[in-house]
């Protein structure tokens, strides 16, 4: 079975990841189709990129990494949760997916963004690094507004639940055809 890990890409104190990435796994696990898991980046304790040597080599020397490498190697596919910091993602997960290299190679991810217009430029500055990784990022997307979607607590609009289903149609179809690249 796929397994799908959903990264949370804030470790901001009060982020609103924690219960977007929640909603994301709740709807998930309905489905069926693969394991999705939710990957908190504060679970890693990653720090600045210490690593001596280039993410390509593998060869790390830290403890922290050798577990996130682990964590991501172990997973085909990804929905990336991220915030909108000044019109990009949050350094935190720039700094987690410069960890790594090889581990992100050959899968696919999807995005929820959310921010004061659903993150868009987040997501496409996503695209672009995370192509740069060799990681096939999935078209649709959900993009939830602080100025609708999380007025009096989360509340996502209905129609966000169909955006999520077709983002994880694609994560899946991506996932399960990259499986083989990995060997």
């Amino acid at each position: 079975m796929l397994k799908v890990g959903i990264i949370l890409g804030s470790t901001r104190p009060g982020r609103t990841g924690e219960v977007v990435a929640q909603w994301v796994r709740d709807l998930a696990a309905k489905r069926g189709d693969a394991e999705y898991e939710i990957v908190d980046l504060l679970d890693y304790d990653l720090g600045n990129l210490d690593e001596p040597e280039h993410p390509s080599t593998g060869n790390y020397q830290h403890e922290h990494t050798r577990r996130w490498s682990a964590k991501i190697a172990s997973l085909d596919a990804f929905v990336i949760v991220t915030p909108e910091y000044n019109n990009s993602y949050p350094g935190a997960l720039k700094n987690a997916l410069d960890f790594l290299y090889t581990e992100w190679t050959n899968k696919a991810a999807g995005f929820v963004g959310y921010g004061v217009d659903g993150a868009p430029r987040a997501i496409s500055h996503l695209r672009h690094v995370l192509g740069l990784l060799s990681v096939a990022t999935v078209s649709n997307q959900v993009g939830l507004s602080i100025h609708t979607d999380f007025v009096d607590g989360f509340n996502p609009a209905g129609f966000h639940e169909d955006r999520l289903n077709a983002v994880l149609d694609q994560v899946h179809t991506w996932g399960s055809a990259l499986r083989p690249l990995r060997g």
